[in-house]
């Protein structure tokens, strides 16, 4: 997966779900960045996300179905299977890095971020798009074209947007593996804090 952009801030007390409200299941699809590559069983952002739900909205069932190195063609083709069997009500789209790196055509990420997007409402969740940036050696323009990408798609189909995951991390090279490619343990509380104001209303 990529990495491209201050400080781990703490997040406000917020509180638990109002009593009587129906719990959520929250899908989590992503790539490595949300699959613990790397990184011990249970440290990932992903559960420290099921941690902090626990502990402030407890309830509500996070299910992480990311795969190191998905790309969002995988995830458009996986993506009506794990509706049918977990029927989410907010599913968190992280996919998009590894279409990058392969080279394959923006516009067809665009697409499948899109077509995913469609599955998900059209299946009762609601959606958030989390968006991802890339080194500028791409080239500016492609560079900036990614970038916009993700709010464009959530902008057209009624998403929530992470507009970064990797803010506050991307620019500091002691929070990636030594691939310089995957963020450390240290970093991914500062992932879930980019995650959290977007998701946390929802619930």
């Amino acid at each position: 997966m990529l990495a491209s952009l201050v400080t781990l801030t703490a997040y406000a007390q917020t509180p638990a779900a109002a009593p009587g409200s129906p719990p959520k299941r929250i899908l989590v699809l992503g790539d490595s960045l949300s699959a613990e590559y790397g990184l011990a069983r249970g440290s990932g952002w992903v559960q420290l996300l099921q941690n902090r739900i626990d502990e402030q909205a407890p309830g509500h069932t996070v299910i992480n179905s990311s795969i190191s190195g998905e790309t969002t063609i995988g995830g458009l083709s996986r993506l009506p299977a794990l509706l049918a069997e977990h029927d989410p009500d907010i599913v968190i789209l992280e996919l998009g890095g590894n279409d990058a790196l392969r080279g394959l055509q923006l516009g067809t990420t665009e697409n499948n971020l899109r077509d995913m997007a469609r599955a998900a409402r059209a299946a009762g969740a609601q959606v958030i798009v989390v968006g991802m940036q890339i080194p500028p050696n791409y080239g500016r323009a492609y560079a900036n074209r990614f970038q916009a990408a993700f709010g464009l798609v959530a902008e057209e189909e009624k998403a929530e947007l992470v507009p970064f995951l990797l803010e506050g991390v991307a620019t500091d090279p002691a929070l990636f593996q030594a691939d310089r490619i995957h963020p450390t343990a240290q970093a991914q509380p500062i992932m879930l804090d980019n995650v959290w104001p977007v998701l946390q209303p929802l619930l």
